[in-house]
This record gives structure tokens, sequence and C-alpha cells, in this order.
């Protein structure tokens, strides 16, 4: 179509007129934007195999170092169950909890690529003071500063991808957060591997590196782009107009910025984004999108095994080197997840990812249980071939989860909300995620002390649960366009019957304020 004018905003089938080209310009965008992802991925790889360095324990943990090296019988499964320790995983996520809120309001009011910088200069903080740590309570502050970073990070990212991204791609595009997550776990687990062997610092090494991706992204983020519907949203048309021409690569994009402006206006009819969630109307996106799928991406297991991959190894029997190269393996495998998930959700769509990896996920945790069960807990290591079952079957595991909940418990969440209640959305993702994860990281070495290879069932139950969630409740929403998967819960045989319009912009008890 011609350039100038707008297209008639009443026209509900526009979206084909829709025009893009892959720019070098949104490339460079994308890949720098994502990089928010190695910030999370590196913490979550890093922090397990400190953990798990003599040096680290001796110095912070003594007894856990002496525990670790008894080679009793009855700790078995019990060697590193100590909450001061865990505390040093979870605080972070919890710190990541209360920034989202803070978050939600920069990405609203002063766009998201100033959640970007802020969440990458927070980050760079904490990587110094963790290098530097003299005692638990440097740790501890520390890990706050970088979980502000990744709650900001993750908060804005997310929202970032799925925004610059054409509707065709746009499953592709937003999944380059999870692969840099990735990227960023197989790198901290690389760089454990070789600081292990550097006595008696190297852990600080491992903890002080955070600050090279936070500099990266900052020093990126200064490049970037703000996005055309953040642009519009905040009444900056003719801007959003420029960048939405750059992005894509053409002069016609008049009915793509003429959806963004109906978006906009709905949206500044909003005073409170986050009372309105509540409404009828979003109630779907609230349940699916800001409570179900990040809770249950930290259901899954999967994170324990990320957080605490070495520890696991070591507990198991595993000596010290074959651990770290052990869990640098399964985070390959995740890796290799997320390309896979990349190339081919926009083809085969969400759904079938998460269905078909689920039942591979729930047949592993069935097979580390039994295998735990019948082998281990006698006090003496299993056997390398015993070994060398576990590894590979938990890299099946991690291959699932690295193309199913891994890149799509973000994804699904990032295209569900419409822009009124969008950023509202996000840090309430953010949030639910950060509570599970912080609680499995609390959590998950008592529990695997305790409930011993039982934990493995009940996260075999889990995901029975949740993926007769997805089953029931998830409408496909691969290649609909971002401002348009409303009208797939409008349509869905369940949630028709919940989400109904009204003719009030918000609650009745919220206007006029």
């Amino acid at each position: 179509m011609a350039g100038g004018g707008f297209v008639d905003a009443s026209d509900p089938k526009r979206t084909h007129l829709y025009e893009y080209n892959i720019t070098a310009y949104f490339i460079f965008s994308c890949i720098v934007g994502s990089m928010g992802g190695s910030l999370f991925g590196y913490d979550l790889g890093v922090s397990g195999g400190v953990t798990s360095m003599d040096d680290f324990l001796k110095e912070f943990f003594p007894h856990i170092y002496n525990r670790k090296n008894a080679h009793l019988k009855e700790t078995d499964y019990c060697k590193y169950d100590d909450q001061i320790l865990t505390l040093f995983t979870s605080s972070l996520y919890f710190a990541a909890l209360v920034s989202t809120f803070v978050a939600s309001y920069v990405t609203r009011t002063r766009g998201r690529r100033a959640s970007i910088l802020v969440g990458a200069t927070s980050f760079f903080a904490g990587g110094v003071v963790n290098a530097f740590a003299k005692n638990i309570a440097m740790l501890i502050i520390g890990r706050c500063l970088l979980g502000a970073g990744i709650g900001f990070g993750n908060q804005s990212v997310p929202v970032y991808l799925s925004e610059m991204s054409p509707a065709k791609v746009r499953g592709a595009i937003n999944q380059l957060f999870q692969l840099t997550t990735c990227l960023g776990i197989l790198v901290a687990n690389f760089v454990n591997y070789a600081t292990e062997k550097i006595h008696p610092w190297g852990w600080r090494l491992s903890l002080g590196l955070a600050t090279l991706p936070a500099l990266v992204m900052f020093v990126g983020g200064v490049f970037l782009p703000e996005t055309p519907n953040s642009l519009v949203e905040r009444g900056y048309i003719d801007e959003g107009r420029k960048i939405l021409e750059k992005v894509r690569g053409t002069k016609n994009v008049d009915a793509e910025l003429s959806d963004l402006i109906e978006a906009s206006n709905a949206a500044k009819a909003v005073k409170h984004p986050f009372a309105n969630l509540l409404r009828r109307k979003y109630r779907a996106q609230l349940i699916i999108g800001g409570l179900g799928i990040p809770a249950f991406q930290q259901l899954t297991g999967n994170n324990s095994i990320l957080f605490y991959a070495p520890v696991i190894f070591q507990s198991l029997g595993f000596s010290n080197n074959v651990s770290l190269i052990s869990s640098t393996i399964t985070n390959g495998a995740l890796v290799v997840g997320a390309l896979m998930s990349m190339s081919f959700v926009d083809k085969f769509g969400r759904r079938a990812f998460f269905l078909e990896a689920g039942v591979e996920m729930i047949f592993v945790m069935i097979a580390v249980a039994v295998t735990l069960a019948l082998k281990f807990g006698k006090g003496v290591p299993l056997s390398k071939e015993l070994g060398l079952f576990l590894v590979i079957i938990v890299c099946i595991f991690v291959l699932a989860y690295g193309r199913s909940w891994g890149p799509l418990g973000w994804l699904v969440p990032s295209e569900v909300f419409p822009l009124e209640t969008r950023s509202a959305g996000l840090s309430l993702v953010v949030c639910v995620n950060m509570i599970f994860t912080a609680l499995i990281a609390q959590c998950f070495l008592a529990a695997l002390c305790h409930l011993r290879w039982g934990i493995f069932l009940l996260f075999a139950g889990l995901i029975i649960i949740m993926s007769a969630f997805v089953y029931f409740l998830l409408p496909e929403t691969k290649q609909v366009p971002i401002e348009d998967i409303h009208e797939l819960f409008e349509n869905h045989w369940f949630w028709k019957n919940i989400v109904k319009d009204d003719k009030n912009p918000e609650p009745e008890s919220q206007q006029g304020n």
C-alpha cells in the first residue's frame, strides 16, 4: 500500500497489510536487547558451581565443607542442606521480586530501554560487591543488587523483543532471551570449571565476571532504539513511526501504526493497570500468563537442576571436577533446546512444544526417582555406568525443558497481555516467577535431604498437572499479531464464557481518582 495517512482503525482485518523486512537495525536491536538473558543465565550457572567449591565453603561455610568431606552414610542426600547457603542463591530472586514493581513503573513511564539500562547498572554493581566479599553479609548484599538487575531485565527484555518483532517471527525473536540465558549458563559452567583450579580465590573470579555481560548490555543499551509501542504509548507518535519504519525496513507501516495508536488510546484510558488485571476481560491473561505459566515454569524442577547441578552430582558421589563437567554437559543441552525452539516454534506452535516435551520430562523424572530409590543412599557412590545413565537422562530432561517451558515460559506471557496492561502484566509474570524461583532455590536442598528420591516423583506429578493446564486452557498464539491475541480468548471454548468486555475502561471503584 502507498504511504501517507492511516488505515481506518475500525478495520478488524488490516493485519494482513503489515509489511516488514529483516533489517540490520532490527537484528542489532534484538541481539543487544536480548543480552538481559545473559545476566540471568550467568547467575543461574555460576551460583551452583561456586557453592560446591571447597575454597568458597572453607571461607564462608566451613561446617558444610567438613560435612561434605565426611562421606557419612546418612548425609548422602544432605551434604549441602543449609538454609544460609541456599539463601546465597535465593536472596537474588527475592530481590528481583521486589524490584520488578519499580521496573514496571520505569518500563511504562520511561520506556523499555530505560529498564534495560537500570538493570545492567545494578547487575554490574552486584558483581563487584560479590567479587570482593569479606563476609556473608557482603555476599547477600551483592546478590540483592544482582537480583534488582535481573528484576529489571526480566521485566523489560521479553516485552522489548515481542514489541520489536513482526508477528510471523515473534516466537523465534522472543526466544533470543532464552537463548542468551542458556548461553550465560553454559559460559558460567566453563568459567567455574576453570576457576575451581585457582586457589584460593577462583570463586571470586567466577562471581566478578558477572560484570562483563552487564557492561556489554549497558554499552549496547545506550544505542538501543525504544520500541514503537512504548513511544506511541507515551505520546511520541512521530518518533514511533520513524522507529517502526526503520525497524521494519519499509515506509508502508500505516496499518501497524494504526493498530498501535488504537491500542495506545485504550491504554491511556487505564489509570490503574494493576487493578485492571482483575477485570473479566483480562482474566484469561491473568490466569495463564500472569500466574499459571510463570509458576509452572519453576515447578518443572529444571531450575533446581540448573541451580545445584554441581551440588547434586557431588551429592550422588561424583568428584568435584566430574560434577562441574557433568553440569556443563547438561547446560549444553539447554542451549541446543533453545536453538530447536527458536527454529521451529513459529512452525509447530507453542502448545505442541509444551505438550510433547512435557511427556519426556515426566518419564525422565520417574526414571531418576526409580534409579536413586534402587541404587543410591547406601553410603556407596554410584557406579560409573549408573552415573553416566543419570547424566544422559538429565540431559534429555534439560533438552525438553530448553525447547518448551524454558523459552515459552517467557514468550507466551509476553504475547498475551494487551498494551494497556502489558507492563503491569509482565511485572506480575516476573513477580510470580521470582517467588517460585526463590522458593525452589531455598527449599530444594532441604527437600532433597528429607524426601530423597521422592522429590523427583513430586516434580513428575507437577509436570502432569501443568501439561493438562496447557492442553485445556492455552490457545495457540503462533503468528497471531500481538494486539489481536485477545480475540483467541474471546473465541476459546472455555475462556469465552469468562472473558466478557465491558463498557467501563476500569473498575468503578477506581474511576474518578
